[in-house]
């Protein structure tokens, strides 16, 4: 094809499949591309095809509503409009009553909350691609990573974080993940609840002293040298100010799954700009949000929507200097965690950022603009190119001509099948194109339900307070209802003869895990993560080591 920024004029042939009547003929290129996304069922609208450098707004660019669960990627340069094309497909999401999460790196997603303001811009924009644009407000939560920012806080406990995306954000070796496992399988054995930071400290010095040395020989041990490593880590991780990500009350990702009284999907807006100067905590701490969707949610197939829409920003900072049993696990969530209802769309600078068999998963794709400015620019785009189905475009030249606003698109038809790769005049979103005003966000924040549950913090007894010496009572245990000269194994056998036995009959008849199954032991039996749980229990971990939360 020719230069997309020359626009010669088009025909007066009838009207193809995909276009309105009475609007001027497409070229035959494009009459094969609109087909293409002349879909039957529910779609949300992504703007409209451009040939020839020229805009044809009867031949519009759609995604199947039901093909939004098969992930994607929205890629591009800086400054090319990847943020708006976000909060383009959330705002139609939401309307189609579909619970959306944005991870808002920048600070700018928060305006999704409020109508947009009319311009020339967008007036210019909304006739160019024939949009009957009106500023709307969709409903929002805002929440911040352990409350460091304008939102409600989210917390995790360490236990539930688990030992793999704990050791991404300490950024330990394979041979310290291994012996951090080892540490969380002893604390979920004997039933000493990671809260904090604090905690964790607590049962790695237990397990270096003289008195605990011996509790984890059968299994390994734990060098000191090992030892030292990761309590170093954890000390200057708190110095940082990461305590207080980790805590009580734990956000329950079931809070992402609502709608608004109106039908609406809600917009959950995880607010990360105060904390986008620690980019492994944030990325590792969406992936837990992600994993632990994974293990609570039911099995769907392919449902007529998605029942979340999971958006991740920067996703190259999840897979910087990641270890291949945390590459792994992304990979196997990705690709499973799609029969749950879920979709994931990563969004970075380009598809490179993606590991290839995470980019193998993704169905549907948004590229803006590439920059080609030295050699390595020009080898990635290159090497982006070739990620594309076939096309009439020359997609080399397309890619670095785009305009802010314009990308090239392919996504999943509603059989399954890729469409054709369609350059795209995107629309305009409803919404404030900017952040919410502060006073506007911070009572948003406060009148939220969610404020009430989740804004104070609780320190309850765990593993830190057990590990205390107590009057009458050697270092080395473990609980204050232990007698002295008991070993930790007595005092497990005591949990499951004494006060634990009715909590795990009353569980009976719940699902039990294939690891319950194996294993057979009754300190598989309770999967609850309850406040009473004190001795005896065994927690369910899962791909990442995150520990089973039972709603």
């Amino acid at each position: 094809m020719s230069d997309r920024r020359n626009a010669p004029g088009t025909g007066a042939a009838p009207p193809a499949p995909g276009t309105r009547t009475g609007a001027p003929a497409l070229p035959q290129e494009a009459l094969e591309i609109a087909a293409g996304y002349a879909f039957t069922g529910p779609a949300l609208d992504l703007g409209a095809l451009l040939w020839d450098g020229t805009c044809l707004p009867d031949a519009q660019i759609r995604v199947p509503l039901t093909m939004l669960n098969r992930h994607g990627l929205v890629a591009g340069a800086t400054g090319t409009g990847k943020t708006k094309t976000l909060q383009l497909i959330a705002e139609q999401l939401s309307a189609k009553g579909v619970p959306v999460f944005l991870a808002d790196v920048k600070g700018d997603l928060s305006g999704i909350a409020a109508p947009g303001q009319p311009n020339d811009k967008v007036r210019s924009r909304a006739a160019e691609v024939h949009q009957p644009w009106q500023g709307t407000g969709f409903p929002a939560e805002f929440l911040a990573l352990g409350g460091i920012g304008h939102g409600v806080p989210v917390r995790a406990t360490i236990t539930s974080f688990g030992p793999v995306l704990l050791s991404k954000v300490l950024q330990l070796n394979q041979t310290q993940e291994q012996s951090l496992g080892l540490i969380f399988h002893y604390a979920d054995t004997k039933g000493l609840e990671l809260i904090d930071l604090k905690d964790l400290r607590a049962v790695v010095a237990f397990l270096t002293s003289d008195e605990g040395k011996a509790e984890l020989k059968n299994i390994g041990g734990l060098s000191t040298a090992t030892a030292g490593v990761i309590l170093r880590s954890l000390t200057a991780f708190e110095a940082e100010g990461m305590g207080d990500f980790f805590g009580e009350p734990e956000f329950d990702t079931a809070e992402l799954l609502r709608t608004a009284p109106d039908g609406r999907g809600m917009v959950s807006v995880l607010e990360l700009a105060a904390v986008q100067d620690r980019p492994r905590l944030f990325s590792t701490f969406l992936m837990w949000l992600l994993a632990d969707l994974f293990h609570d949610l039911p099995e769907v197939g392919d449902a007529d929507r998605p029942k979340l829409v999971f958006f991740f920003d920067e996703a190259h900072l999840l897979f910087d200097d990641a270890s291949k049993a945390f590459l792994d696990a992304i990979t196997q969530t990705v690709r499973l965690i799609r029969s749950k209802g879920v979709g994931v769309f990563f969004v970075t600078q380009t598809p490179k950022d993606v590991p290839a068999e995470v980019l193998g998963q993704l169905g549907n794709r948004v590229q803006h603009a590439l920059r080609a400015f030295t050699p390595d620019d020009q080898k990635a785009l290159r090497a982006t190119v070739k990620t594309f189905p076939d096309s009439p475009y020359d997609l080399e030249e397309l890619l670095t001509g785009l305009g802010t606003g314009e990308a090239v698109v392919t996504v999943l038809s509603e059989k399954g099948a890729p469409t054709p790769v369609a350059a795209t005049r995107l629309r305009a979103p409803e919404s404030l194109m900017g952040p919410l005003e502060a006073e506007a966000l911070d009572r948003t924040v406060t009148e939220s339900a969610l404020h009430k549950r989740y804004a104070q913090a609780v320190d309850r007894e765990s593993a830190y307070e057990k590990l205390q010496p107590r009057p009458g009572k050697g270092p080395d245990e473990i609980t204050g209802e232990r007698r002295p000269g008991k070993g930790p194994d007595e005092m497990v056998d005591e949990g499951e003869r004494g006060g634990e036995a009715p909590r795990r009959k009353a569980g009976k008849d719940e699902d039990r895990s294939v690891v319950e199954q194996v294993v057979g032991s009754g300190m598989f039996k309770s999967l609850a993560r309850s406040v009473g749980t004190q001795i005896g229990r065994e927690i369910t971990r899962s791909l990442f080591g995150t520990a089973r939360r039972r709603r």
